[in-house]
């Protein structure tokens, strides 16, 4: 079970990465063509996705080392 947990914890941590890049990638492409407000959004939320991996990775971590003690 705890595996399985992990693994999925994994997966769903990559997959905000993901979706992170993705958006870096259509703002860099918007700040190129100089539409700079939707740039600018497409930004935040790319921000805001890799903190959602990052939160979600580190309550992984976080569980994993309650249940090794």
């Amino acid at each position: 079970m705890k595996r399985e947990d992990n693994k999925n914890g994994k997966i769903a941590s990559s997959l905000y990465y993901l979706a992170s890049a993705c958006f870096f990638i259509v703002a860099i492409i918007n700040l190129a063509k100089s539409n700079t407000d939707i740039g600018v959004v497409f930004l935040c939320l790319g921000s805001t996705f890799l903190c959602f991996g990052s939160v979600y990775l580190g309550e992984d971590k976080e569980k994993d080392d309650k249940n090794e003690k």
